[in-house]
């Protein structure tokens, strides 16, 4: 039998990683341009693209365009708090990251008729919530919400999509019912590039549509968290009946 012999994609990716575990590149740290690189593991760029590709997916190096390669700070990990009628993430050791908030007026089509329930071109607001750790983009999450539920005074910066939520509550009826899907998948280009991650790194997308006691969705929210960051926890309470018998 013959055994495999390791690439040099994966010997180079040993290397840079060695070297970033032992401390003689360290977090922050410009690694030297892809030509050097090159040169000095003797292979193509190509090759040498794909070494990084490799880190780049272990989330161990950021490729920052016009910038070059970079070896990433340790990604403060957060937990997706589901099962409530809040729509959560909680870093409970750290400060809260910080939120830049876009609101977008927009009309309904594609994935929000369904999600919402509501005919084409109906009147929708979108918040779009992209949370920073520092300078660097850390997790997104996009909520939908009917027109007339959106309040006009949210910020464009907060500490937390809590803010946001906080303001819709202002506005809509109680919630009666959430729904959540969770998956694992690529991460979309969009995605890939407003996060600055690799294509290759899975990222948890939670799909949680709320709706009130008359079954109206008021609120639907599109995360997406990456996997080398995020946990997702999911609690079931069981109600028990108290017996007691009369003497």
């Amino acid at each position: 039998m013959t055994q495999s012999v390791p690439s040099r994609r994966h010997d180079i990716a040993d290397d840079i990683r060695n070297q970033i575990s032992t401390g003689r590149i360290k977090a922050g740290e410009r690694l030297p341009s892809e030509a050097q690189l090159a040169s000095r593991y003797a292979v193509s760029t190509p090759t040498l693209r794909s070494a990084l590709a490799v880190l780049q997916g272990e989330g161990l190096v950021e490729k920052i365009h016009g910038k070059g390669n970079f070896v990433r700070y340790p990604r403060r990990r957060i937990t997706y708090v589901g099962g409530g009628h809040a729509l959560r993430t909680e870093s409970p050791v750290e400060p809260a990251l910080r939120v830049s908030i876009r609101t977008t007026n927009l009309l309904a089509h594609g994935q929000l008729t369904c999600l919402l329930g509501v005919s084409a071109n109906s009147p929708l607001t979108e918040f779009l919530c992209l949370s920073h750790e520092g300078k660097s983009p850390h997790s997104l999450a996009r909520i939908y919400v009917p027109r007339d539920l959106s309040p006009t005074d949210v910020p464009t910066e907060s500490h937390c999509c809590k803010t946001v939520e906080a303001k819709l509550a202002e506005l809509r009826p109680p919630l009666a019912e959430v729904r959540e899907r969770v998956s694992a998948r690529p991460p979309t280009p969009e995605e890939a590039a407003t996060l600055r991650i690799s294509s290759s790194l899975a990222v948890l997308a939670i799909t949680r549509v709320a709706a009130d006691s008359t079954g109206r969705v008021v609120e639907a929210a599109l995360l997406v968290l990456p996997g080398d960051r995020a946990d997702a926890v999911f609690t079931t309470h069981h109600m028990t009946d108290e017996r007691t018998s009369g003497e």
